[in-house]
């Protein structure tokens, strides 16, 4: 395969990662870090560049995409499991998100103050019109975004960025109670809220096909291509990351911001005046739309691949449409539904990601996946249900014994007990087959 061709689609797959959430926080959390800002991005770039590189590379070793990893622990929580991130990273979250972030930013802007429900409902229907046209014919992705509009969009992006690093030359402020104390770690939980880890197991398999249309095929330079573009996007991914959080730390005398948005609103006002809020809707626009794209088109190749009777073109058809509907309940509302949500999610997602790289190691021992998942998930579980303003102080006893659970890390440990205990009642269960 040419060196153009991965280039390309690590570009494509730098665009489909870089959506609504990779926008908006990175810069807040700049903010919020100030002196603190460099462990703290660190932490961020860990989850949310490293984990989806991790991805890609599990769902190029695997044969059959999340379905493969899924069913080292059981067909049924292949399924389940699959059906939660697809739908999760789809027409319930990310999708509707991404509309609501190109809305907020790169469109209210530029509207009267009286702006309401029916200018959002115009506007995510042109968007959806323009995300359904582009997701039909898949294959063209790759010449579409990787080829046009990902350079456009990094292009925008260095503009913003250098000139912010640049000429803003505030000095930085004392971080806020929230990154006072291990920055990195609040980094490294902040990372979830992007949803890139688990959208990798998605986008994997959009690269995967895209590699195929150009001919590759063979198993060894299909995981070699795939980990080649991976590397690309998390190169950008990383680079944009910093530079956006470091704009953010630089900004936050300006402030308060209600949000990322917010504040590169204001950055982008400040550094170019008037022509600022066209840069920055030209950015949030084609980094909402070019991941809007991909998300849909994973959901529809996925979906059509579980049920074949139902064409590809119908579940394009059916995405977009739930997608808008969601997408006008208004963008702090799917925030504040789904980060709680992805608390949940994440860890789960991580720890199998991780342990598919050992399979071998373990001799796909289900049991070691599924005490692992299980003594993660009470972790998981009980972090969401907190973050959704569920009364949980009554677990605390229980569970606060985990290393990092102060932090949303306490699933961390409990996984690696759970993945011994498992390994070894397999072993205890081997060897009693074999001297019965």
């Amino acid at each position: 395969m040419k060196k153009k061709d991965i280039f390309f689609t690590g570009l494509m797959l730098f665009a489909l990662f870089f959506g609504a959430g990779n926008l908006i926080f990175p810069p807040y959390l700049g903010m919020e870090a100030g002196k603190a800002v460099w462990p703290a991005i660190i932490g961020f770039v860990v989850t949310g560049v490293s984990l989806p590189i991790l991805s890609v590379a599990a769902i190029a070793l695997a044969k059959d995409g999340i379905q493969s990893i899924g069913n080292y622990v059981h067909p049924l929580f292949s399924l389940c499991f699959s059906l939660i991130i697809y739908l999760a990273i789809g027409p319930f979250f990310g999708i509707p998100r991404g509309a609501g972030v190109t809305y907020e930013m790169g469109v209210k802007p530029f509207l009267s103050g009286n702006s309401g429900a029916f200018s959002l409902l115009l506007f995510t229907i042109i968007f959806f019109v323009i995300v359904y046209w582009l997701s039909l014919n898949p294959s063209k992705l790759v010449d579409r975004i990787g080829e046009i509009l990902t350079p456009i969009l990094l292009l925008s992006i260095a503009v913003l960025c250098i000139a912010g690093i640049i000429q803003l030359q505030n000095p930085l402020q004392e971080p806020t109670e929230k990154y006072a104390s291990a920055p990195f770690f609040k980094g490294f939980m902040e990372g979830y809220l992007t949803m890139d880890a688990i959208a990798a197991l998605a986008f994997g398999i959009v690269v995967v096909n895209a590699l195929k249309d150009r001919g590759v095929h063979q198993q060894s330079a299909m995981i070699k291509a795939t980990i080649q573009a991976g590397l690309i996007a998390g190169v950008g991914l990383a680079l944009v990351y910093i530079a956006t959080a470091l704009v953010g730390a630089k900004m936050s005398v300006n402030g308060p911001f209600a949000n990322g948005g917010d504040l590169l609103s204001s950055a982008a006002a400040l550094l170019f005046g008037s022509g600022g809020k066209l840069l920055l809707g030209v950015i949030v626009a084609l980094a909402c739309l070019t991941t809007c794209i991909g998300l849909t088109t994973a959901c529809a190749q996925y979906f059509h691949k579980i049920t074949p009777n139902i064409s590809y073109k119908t579940y394009v058809t059916i995405i977009t449409m739930f997608s808008l509907v969601v997408s006008n309940l208004g963008l702090n509302q799917l925030i504040s539904i789904s980060a709680p949500a992805l608390t949940m999610i994440y860890p789960l997602a991580i720890v199998l990601v991780v342990m598919s790289f050992f399979h071998r190691l373990y001799k796909g021992s289900t049991k070691t996946y599924g005490m692992a998942l299980l003594f993660t998930s009470v972790f998981s579980v009980y972090d969401g249900l907190k973050a959704f303003g569920v009364d949980t102080q009554w677990l605390e006893p229980l569970l606060s014994w985990s290393p990092f659970f102060s932090m949303g890390l306490g699933w961390v440990v409990p996984a690696i007990i759970g993945a011994i205990i498992g390994f070894v009642m397999d072993n205890i269960v081997l060897k009693q087959h074999r001297t019965a």
